[in-house]
Order: structure tokens, then C-alpha cells, then sequence
């Protein structure tokens, strides 16, 4: 299936084979629908993944078939890059080239965020990325399945492990950091870097956050795999 997506605020092109609608990404809607009519409240499910897994796009077509199908509990994708800390913060104290790092984002505000999702009508922060900046209450949390995805909401480190209890469902996606690392050169590639500028941003950062989140976040419910291809099968 090819699908159109917008993603913070940007349309792209997506294409997923139909035999994986079927035999993992339905399934999983199904599963959330189910969890969530048990729940009869909102149903939060965190997606996490290193840089380089697609999983915004994933969230975003997820969100795309719940509401195409019927019989499915409509969901909403809630992306955690709205809770950067400013770059002024982040400036003093000398973060501004680690940005995307744990520690460049504020935690205890996730956490109230998360708690304030139990309840309906909530809002959530929005990254911009024209003003590099968060946008405070962008998005009004209408869903009775929410999808927060990010690379840290799993991480075992002191304050985000206290995330786990605003926590109904977690998924992890697995990938070979070789893959990764090719993923993440290409897109900077694309981005207007030249190939000698994109690798030295890998190694500086996006490759050590891709060893930390593989190597740092807990165990989830459920694991997926991305293949070299990037197909996402069941672990």
C-alpha cells in the first residue's frame, strides 16, 4: 500500500506490503483496540525505537488505518520531541550540540503530560521545525488510543524510568546499527549535507544515541524488527 502521511506538518510518501498490514500491523491496532475497550479509558501505548527505525512514519500510518477501519479504536500519534528544552536553556548549559540527548529534554514535564492523558482534553506540546523550538499545547488530545513515540521512554535512567507508570503498552524496535547508520547518512544526505558532513553528524551524534537507546532502554511488551529493507516484523 502506498499512503500519504503528514508527519510535524510535512506530507510524505510511505509504502507498506500488504501482507504486513495484515499479519502485524492490524493485529497490533487490534490489540490496542481490545486493551483500550478493557481500559475504558485512554489507552496509552509508548512506540520507542533508536533514530533511523521510521517509527514516526509507523505511528503515523497507524494512525492513518484506525481511523479507515471500522471496527478498530481510532488512535493518535503524540510525538515526545515536543518536550526539548528551549535552545536558550539548552545554551546555557552548554547542550546546544547534544540536542536529542536524554538529558536535553525535560523529563518532569513528560511525566505531568503523561498523567494529565488519563483524563480527556488534554494538550500536548508540538515540536516546530521551522522555529527549532517547542510550541506549548499545538496538539488537542482527542483519542482514546494514544501512541507516544520517542527514543528515551524506555531508557533505565534515573527519571525516565518513572515513566513506566503512565505506561499500558510498550513497544521497542530492534534494528542492525549498520542499517541505522545507513538510514541516517542517506537522510542527511538528502537534507542538503554532503556525504563527508552527514557521517561526521553520525558520529557525533545520532550514532552515539543509537548505541545508547539499543543498549540503555528496558524491556518491552512487544519488539519488532526492522529488516535491511525496512519491513518491521514480530521479534
Amino acid at each position: 500500500m502506498n499512503v500519504t502521511l503528514t508527519i510535524n506538518g510535512l506530507t510524505t510518501q510511505a509504502f507498506f506490503p500488504d501482507e504486513d498490514i495484515e499479519q502485524l500491523h492490524l493485529p497490533l491496532l487490534q490489540r490496542f483496540s481490545s486493551h483500550q475497550r478493557q481500559l475504558n479509558r485512554p489507552l496509552v501505548v509508548f512506540l520507542v525505537a533508536p533514530p533511523g527505525t521510521g517509527k514516526s512514519t509507523l505511528s503515523a500510518f497507524w494512525q492513518k488505518l484506525s481511523t479507515e477501519s471500522p471496527d478498530l479504536v481510532p488512535l493518535q500519534t503524540l510525538p515526545m520531541d515536543g518536550f526539548h528544552q528551549r535552545n536558550d536553556w539548552l545554551k546555557t548549559h552548554n547542550l546546544r550540540q547534544k540536542k536529542g540527548a536524554p538529558e536535553t529534554f525535560d523529563v518532569t514535564k513528560l511525566r505531568d503530560a503523561l498523567m494529565a492523558l488519563r483524563e480527556p482534553g488534554s494538550r500536548w506540546p508540538e515540536y516546530s521545525r521551522t522555529l527549532h523550538e517547542p510550541v506549548e499545547g499545538a496538539i488537542h488530545v482527542t483519542a482514546p488510543i494514544l501512541i507516544v513515540e520517542g527514543n528515551w521512554l524506555l531508557l533505565g535512567d534515573e527519571g525516565w524510568r518513572q515513566l513506566a507508570e503512565y505506561c499500558d503498552l510498550s513497544i521497542f524496535i530492534r534494528a542492525s546499527q549498520d542499517v541505522l547508520r545507513g538510514r541516517l547518512i542517506d537522510r542527511k544526505i538528502r537534507g542538503g549535507l554532503t556525504p563527508a558532513q552527514a557521517s561526521d553528524f553520525y558520529a557525533a551524534t545520532d550514532g552515539p544515541n543509537v548505541t545508547r537507546v539499543l543498549a540503555g532502554s528496558r524491556q518491552a511488551d512487544i519488539t519488532l524488527r526492522m529488516s535491511g529493507d525496512g519491513a518491521y516484523h514480530f521479534e
